[in-house]
């Protein structure tokens, strides 16, 4: 097996929990935040749920100590916050010692400042500086303004696989020698450009998600934000560093089979699953879990379960779940809460439980985990898929 890259350090905010031991408990403890929305005016506040952050812009701006005239989205501020979260956890002092970077992943960026503010562009001369908000680029240069970072910092927007493509990419810029440090993840907001756009799309269920159930409606949207920081063997050996898993594989493949549906025979997810195990040096049969995209619309559960099928063989998948029940589909950070509560899956010894399900799908015989299940997990596959056919798989394994 490839030992892959450390991981030592996680940091989350979601509706499930403010920090990593708030989701972990929510996770066990079946705390599910799937609600009406609160923090957006909007037509469809009684006609969704959605897995809100229930904190005000104005509290997110306190905690993070900003002043009032600040420009700082909502994006913004979680993805900050949970990026202190994890440079905390991984007890870095000094955030520029070694070669460090950020890969921050977002999809919709500043877009809710945009719809506060774009009336008065044309009007008020002041409101101009919210206008660079926007930008996604804009949400990873204020995180790392936060941080204190003067090394790389860039942004990934892959859709709902960015974060997946983020933690990729810092995992081979740190097997490369390009850097010795790299904060990895991804941050997203609710906005209404975003609940809009999936009402639009019909893929938004009017109760709760149902991930790999017969008789799923759809998914609900959510906001989180969370990074991982991962370092060189050399600095977690010269600065003694606990190293809370790996990232030994990943593979990303685009099926361009549609801008918003994956293909039915799930080649994207396939082929990303296919080329994770190819450089973690891993088989199918070593995966202890499988955290799935599991995003309970029709096209997506149906691509992906023929995906597993197709990887794994009939009746031989392991155990998988969903976790996006309790949170809803974060969109760009998705992939990174997940890769935090795979972490967690590997240190706790437990696979989460596919809330909600009932009839499984008559496509394929394959039955989620419905209930906590301890065991011993050494491997963790974790999969995240974007419109556009872009599909992206990482595997975690337990740390030697």
């Amino acid at each position: 097996m490839n030992k892959g890259v450390a991981i030592t350090g996680m940091g989350i905010i979601s509706a499930i929990g403010n920090t990593v031991e708030e989701n972990l408990i929510s996770l066990v403890n079946n705390k599910v935040a799937i609600t009406t929305i609160e923090n957006i005016s909007t037509v469809h506040s009684n006609a969704i749920k959605v897995g809100e952050i229930k904190k005000s812009n104005d509290q997110l701006a306190g905690e993070l100590q900003l002043s009032p005239d600040n420009n700082f989205s909502r994006t913004a501020m979680l993805g900050a916050i949970a990026a202190k979260q994890a440079i905390r956890n991984a007890g870095i002092s000094s955030i520029n010692e070694y070669k460090t970077g950020l890969i921050s992943a977002t999809s919709v960026g500043g877009m809710d400042m945009t719809e506060k503010k774009h009336n008065e562009f044309f009007e008020n001369e002041a409101a101009l500086k919210y206008i660079d908000s926007y930008d996604s680029g804009d949400v990873a240069h204020k995180i790392a303004n936060e941080l204190g970072l003067e090394g790389m910092v860039t942004t990934v927007s892959t859709a709902c696989s960015s974060a997946a493509n983020a933690i990729m990419l810092g995992a081979r810029m740190i097997k490369s020698g390009k850097l010795d440090r790299v904060i990895v993840g991804g941050t997203d907001a609710l906005t209404k450009f975003t609940i809009n756009g999936f009402k639009t799309l019909m893929i938004l269920s009017d109760g709760y998600n149902m991930p790999f159930d017969n008789d799923r409606k759809g998914l609900n949207l959510g906001e989180a934000a969370a990074y991982l920081v991962l370092e060189s063997d050399e600095v977690v050996r010269k600065e003694n560093k606990k190293v809370l898993a790996r990232v030994s594989g990943y593979g990303n493949a685009n099926d361009a089979f549609h801008q918003t549906a994956s293909s039915e025979n799930g080649d994207g997810a396939f082929l990303a699953m296919q080329k994770a195990f190819q450089v973690a040096d891993l088989k199918p049969e070593q995966i202890d879990y499988i955290n799935v995209h599991g995003t309970a619309t029709p096209n997506n559960d149906l691509s992906e379960g023929r995906a597993i099928v197709r990887i794994f063989g009939d009746d031989k998948a392991p155990d998988f779940s969903s976790t996006k029940p309790f949170t809803g589909h974060t969109l760009a950070a998705a992939a990174a809460i997940e890769a935090v509560y795979s972490v967690l899956a590997i240190q706790n010894n437990v696979v989460f439980p596919n809330l909600n399900f009932k009839t499984p799908m008559e496509e394929f015989n394959l039955v989620p985990q419905t209930t906590l299940k301890h065991k011993n997990i050494e491997h963790v596959l974790s999969n995240s898929f974007g419109f556009g056919g872009n599909c992206s798989t990482l595997i975690f394994s337990k740390s030697e």
